[in-house]
């Protein structure tokens, strides 16, 4: 479907899975933050499933986007699958920005751009781990985003790394057309960090990218450019999937109809109901 043959079939397949939870969670819940999920779950299944990084800091900015963290924490074990059908319900820990009450969850986001400075005090105090966080493009808008650019290189955070998940859509349309960013990889440079452009869907470049930040003596950003949407070809590059309201029945059926076949070819005997 859009995901080749690469060195990390299982990634590969947990893709098509993740997105599949994701999609049934949206759905089955009314509403949500799915087109920025979609762009940066290979992102985040990469950080926890790789062989690369054990035991760091995840810190997820943009705490919009967590339904790709919740059906990724499920997958590892945090808590049980089927807590994933509470989610935004009164009183579950699962709400529509993730918060410190869910399992393995180090920081609870709010206002967009908080997350970097957050991560440059993990980084900071753990030196011994890499601290990776995970932010939107749409929030390098906010001021405080380069505020933690600037300390990051003060403090030489080699073993902080900011993930961009570069979809180039926010709320109300296209980043270059609300506030352009112009080329962030310069901006980044420029203020003193080890800068790698990849393709975010593309788990060879994105291990790869991981690989060369954990040995760097500075800041890292993984620049990772992503589809809003990606795998739902209806919802792709169109900021009104942002986030739904309401999930259209032949949108959900046509692409769980989609998810569910591709999963099936690469795994016969795949349960569906587990």
């Amino acid at each position: 479907m859009f995901l080749t043959a690469q060195k990390y079939p299982q990634l590969v397949r947990l893709s098509y899975e993740l997105r599949l939870d994701i999609l049934n969670l949206i759905y089955s819940s009314g509403g949500g933050h799915i087109g920025g999920s979609l762009s940066s779950l290979d992102l985040i299944i990469a950080t926890y499933f790789s062989d690369i990084f054990k035991n760091n800091h995840f810190v997820l900015s943009a705490g919009h986007i967590c339904p790709a963290l919740y059906v990724t924490l499920a997958k590892k074990g945090y808590f049980p699958k089927s807590k994933l059908n509470t989610y935004t319900e009164l009183g579950s820990i699962l709400q529509g920005h993730v918060s410190t009450d869910v399992p393995g969850v180090e920081y609870s986001s709010g206002a967009l751009g908080q997350g970097l400075s957050f991560s440059c005090g993990l980084a900071l105090g753990d030196r011994n781990h890499q601290t990776v966080c995970l932010t939107s493009d749409g929030e390098h808008q906010e001021g405080q985003v380069w505020e933690a650019a600037m300390f990051a290189n003060k403090y030489k955070l080699g073993n902080l790394i900011n993930i961009v998940d570069h979809n180039k859509y926010q709320i109300d349309g296209s980043v270059a057309d609300i506030m352009p960013l112009d080329d962030l990889a310069a901006k980044y440079i420029r203020f003193g960090w080890t800068v790698t452009v990849i393709d975010g869907h593309d788990f060879n470049q994105i291990c790869s990218a991981f690989e060369k930040a954990r040995d760097s003596d500075y800041p890292n950003c993984i620049i990772a450019n992503t589809i809003l949407g990606k795998g739902i070809p209806t919802m792709q590059y169109d900021y009104h999937y942002h986030d739904v309201k309401a999930l259209p029945e032949t949108i959900y059926h046509r692409a769980k109809a989609d998810f569910e076949s591709i999963i099936k070819k690469m795994d016969p005997t795949y349960d569906f109901t587990a």
